[in-house]
């Protein structure tokens, strides 16, 4: 329910486009994402995203020029406002030429005043430097989520409301080698999670099985959960993993669901692989 009395809720989304994209998000979408805040019925109130372009570059790389413009046009036929921060190139004391394009004020200062108007604010990046401003959204009384894929700050993960690798969400980091038409959750589909239980020699992966309002409902045996698991071998496990690190919430896996050996047991994790550790 909207703080204002007024319905549902109202939701902002910003995203730091660079780091995003530099951080293993580079082919995440938009769409997904935008579904992903509005889970509750939540209203999209603003939806903003940061993007770097390199007009130096664009005068000399046709293909680059198409690509960028491209791109800031998709996202805008999801909603976003798009914000074009143009690269900025410089000698440093070597003489050799750095570039620059950096969105953090630009996005702090738009997050500051909009929230004004909001709920709740999704913010995706991995940058620590929003550690102060997601502390003054708090104290406006709005919940900040994070949502990131690699290189993600610790402090910014636990100043966050609630932090979700974008890994973990179905469907907004697509699988690099994706086959068949498999529904993510679905026997024979692949999907990412992490390893919630491990005692010597097995384990179980939990995943996100679909986007709900109940995602703090971890146990996958409650029927309000939107989380699955799955059994798995320590010998399943990627070569070189350690099993005593398990469980851990900085690994993430990909795997594939197996059905389970014989009637009553656990679906099975296959082709397991570790994306990153967070």
């Amino acid at each position: 329910m909207s703080q204002n009395g007024s319905g549902a809720s109202k939701v902002g989304v910003f995203i730091d486009g660079e780091n995003i994209r530099r951080n293993g998000g580079y082919r995440m979408q938009y769409d997904v994402l935008r579904d992903f805040a509005c889970r509750d019925g939540a209203l999209a109130q603003r939806l903003n995203t940061y993007l770097a372009y390199d007009q130096r570059r664009a005068e000399n790389d046709v293909q680059y020029m198409r690509r960028e413009l491209n791109f800031q046009m998709s996202v805008r036929d999801h909603g976003y406002k798009v914000t074009q921060k143009i690269v900025r190139w410089y000698q440093d004391e070597s003489g050799d030429w750095r570039s620059k394009a950096n969105a953090d004020l630009d996005l702090a200062v738009d997050m500051l005043l909009q929230s004004e108007n909001l709920d709740r604010v999704l913010l995706a990046t991995g940058d620590g430097d929003f550690v102060r401003v997601i502390n003054a959204l708090q104290s406006r009384g709005v919940r900040v989520e994070v949502v990131a894929c690699e290189n993600v700050s610790r402090d910014l993960r636990r100043e966050a409301d609630m932090f979700l690798s974008a890994y973990l969400i179905p469907g907004l980091i697509p699988f690099a080698d994706a086959t068949g038409d498999t529904a993510w959750g679905d026997v024979g589909s692949r999907v990412r999670g992490i390893c919630h239980f491990h005692k010597s020699g097995y384990g179980f992966l939990r995943y996100l099985s679909c986007v709900s309002d109940q995602l703090w409902q971890t146990d996958s045996r409650d029927p309000n959960s939107p989380y699955e698991t799955v059994f798995f071998n320590d010998s399943d496990l990627p070569s070189g993993l350690d099993p005593n690190v398990l469980p851990s919430r900085e690994h993430v896996f990909e795997f594939d669901i197996a059905a389970p050996r014989s009637d009553g047991e656990a679906h099975q994790a296959a082709n397991i692989t570790l994306v990153h550790r967070l």
